[in-house]
């Protein structure tokens, strides 16, 4: 069989490089996370496992057949000339389930027992007591998730596990509606969810549709107890209109794990406000992470050389 050549555009752990070409002889495996290095290496390769990736890199890639990313999200391998090209993109769609759903938990279990709040107070060495009237609890509250693919499938089994009410949005309606869920609607009714959730968890992969979806109309159709989660990507909130509900209290708070330019600038307003929890874009991080990953890379090499259908292969007209 003829050689196929694949390279890793990422600093992959040689353990994890050795299980890729244990998939089979014909496979010769490259590494580089340099990109003058990787603009060379591009030209003979067959398949790219794609961590670092450029316009640059696409152009010279002239033998390339097949995309696997790092992560879920894809829109910064989309591209003119990649929508164009008959290039397969497949995601790493199933490695970030468990991690993200269970950060999203946490930041709803921080809001209702103002943990943010006293690790700030920890900071200040303030000794500060909340009244029970203030400290809330989950059971009895609604999560409303905006976008029920894997991820948000996986939050709202665990929302529903702690006795929370569950509204999901999915384009495909069609029953059965999962057991984990209590309503299911068209993202065209974005405003009902919007309008009755306590913790709204955006979890939607960024496309032209989803891009600011989340603004001033939408910011004030939540709840003014209501608190803002985003583990998805940034650019779907409209930034400017979040710090403004923020501060004049459309909202209860957010919790933000993602951000129109990252790393987040250090004069953003988000920083400072109390009301917000800020991590770095790190939901989906895990030490199980590569593993994840590699098994998701290795399943496709597998069906590749046999000819057969990959998993995770991303429809690049809808961005997901």
């Amino acid at each position: 069989m003829t050689q196929i050549r694949g390279l890793i555009s990422f600093d992959l752990p040689s353990d994890y490089i050795e299980r890729i070409e244990g998939v089979s002889a014909v496979l010769k495996v490259q590494k580089s996370p340099r990109e003058k290095e990787l603009l060379e290496l591009v030209k003979d390769a067959d398949i790219l496992f794609a961590g670092f990736f450029s316009p640059e890199m696409f152009l010279e890639a002239k033998k390339l057949k097949w995309i696997q990313t790092v992560g879920a999200g894809v829109d910064r391998f989309l591209l003119p000339e990649v929508m164009k090209s008959p290039v397969i993109i497949t995601n790493a769609s199933g490695v970030h389930p468990t991690p993200i759903s269970e950060h999203v938990i946490g930041m709803m279990l921080c809001f209702c027992r103002k943990l943010h709040f006293h690790i700030r107070n920890q900071m200040e060495r303030k000794w500060e007591r909340y009244s029970r009237e203030q400290i809330e609890e989950l059971p009895g509250k609604t999560v409303g998730i905006v976008g029920l693919g894997r991820i948000g499938e996986e939050v709202a089994k665990k929302a529903k596990n702690l006795g929370m009410k569950v509204i999901a949005t999915r384009r495909n309606l069609m029953p059965p509606t999962p057991a984990y869920v209590d309503k299911l609607i068209h993202p065209e009714n974005l405003k009902e969810l919007l309008a009755e959730s306590d913790f709204v968890v955006l979890t939607l992969p960024l496309t032209k549709e989803t891009q600011g979806m989340i603004g001033e109309p939408q910011l004030k159709t939540m709840k003014r107890t209501s608190y803002l989660i985003n583990v998805s990507r940034g650019k779907i909130v409209q930034e400017n209109k979040l710090i403004q509900a923020l501060k004049e209290g459309w909202i209860a708070g957010a919790g933000l794990d993602t951000f129109e330019k990252e790393p987040l600038p250090p004069d953003s307003e988000l920083w400072e406000m109390k009301n917000v929890i800020i991590t770095p874009h790190v939901a989906g991080s895990t030490k199980h992470y590569l593993d994840r990953l590699t098994d998701i890379f290795c399943e496709n090499l597998k069906r590749y050389l046999r000819n057969e259908p990959l998993i995770n292969v991303v429809d690049k007209t809808i961005g997901y």
